[in-house]
């Protein structure tokens, strides 16, 4: 996890859900259901005050899915920084000082994993399933991430690109219903910790912030294998798929 996801909220609906100031200028992305690394993605930031007596405002924010530290001497390696585990993501040094003061909120639909099934190809290769994974309730799926924002030594300084935005989503081992699809589960927001995760100040019990999805929060169920490729982006890539044969008796 995570490798795809689906993200179709409008910004007004995360301005809501997530109690941000309106702001004019959030960029409108059109719905993504097969958001891929490096793809442009709404994150939920806080930005640490310049002056000690006021307090961080809350942000939606267009963002890159892909971390890039801002101590790279170029971004090549953001689609292999799509994820960072939390078993590490305090002590890595791509992920540490994001984790002490640069965390966010990536909200989703859902996300796709692919399970291994006892089918294989041809030349022996496992035959992958694809499901989607969301929340029980149709509501939106709050995933801890982290950010950063780096500076491309490519570009000037008045060039308005120069800052390139980028996120990770952070993930532990997946609950007992959805550990048989794959090992690994984005780590959730509650709406209670919210306030405590975003603000940049917050330095204390950070990883206790953060929740393993309960069993029975989310649901899974087979989609088509057009999600596999990227070209395809529709909402029928989340719908469910009835399976048949081997494969239906397998899971």
């Amino acid at each position: 996890m995570c490798g795809r996801y689906a993200s179709s909220r409008r910004p007004e609906d995360l301005i809501e859900e997530f109690d941000i100031p309106i702001r004019p200028d959030v960029p409108r992305l059109a719905p993504d259901y097969n958001v891929a690394p490096t793809d442009p993605v709404y994150a939920v930031v806080e930005r640490e005050p310049k002056e000690e007596a006021l307090v961080p405002e809350r942000h939606l924010r267009v963002l890159h899915w892909g971390l890039v530290p801002s101590w790279s001497k170029d971004a090549k390696g953001a689609a292999r920084m799509i994820n960072a585990r939390v078993e590490t993501v305090a002590e890595k040094p791509a992920y540490r000082r994001a984790f002490e003061r640069r965390r966010c909120i990536v909200p989703a639909d859902g996300y796709y994993e692919w399970y291994p099934t006892q089918r294989t190809t041809k030349a022996g290769k496992p035959i992958k399933q694809p499901f989607f994974i969301r929340p029980e309730d149709g509501g939106v799926l709050a995933m801890a991430g982290l950010y950063e924002i780096w500076r491309d030594p490519t570009k000037t300084d008045d060039d308005p690109d120069r800052f390139r935005w980028t996120c990770t989503v952070i993930t532990t081992s997946a609950t007992d219903d959805l550990g048989h699809i794959h090992d690994r589960m984005p780590m959730m927001v509650t709406p209670d910790a919210r306030d405590e995760w975003l603000d940049p100040r917050n330095r204390s019990d950070l990883l206790g912030l953060l929740t393993p999805a309960a069993p029975g929060l989310l649901v899974a169920h087979p989609v088509s294998t057009a999600v596999g490729n990227v070209a395809n982006n529709s909402p029928s890539l989340t719908e469910p798929l009835e399976l048949e044969g081997q494969l239906a008796m397998e899971l």
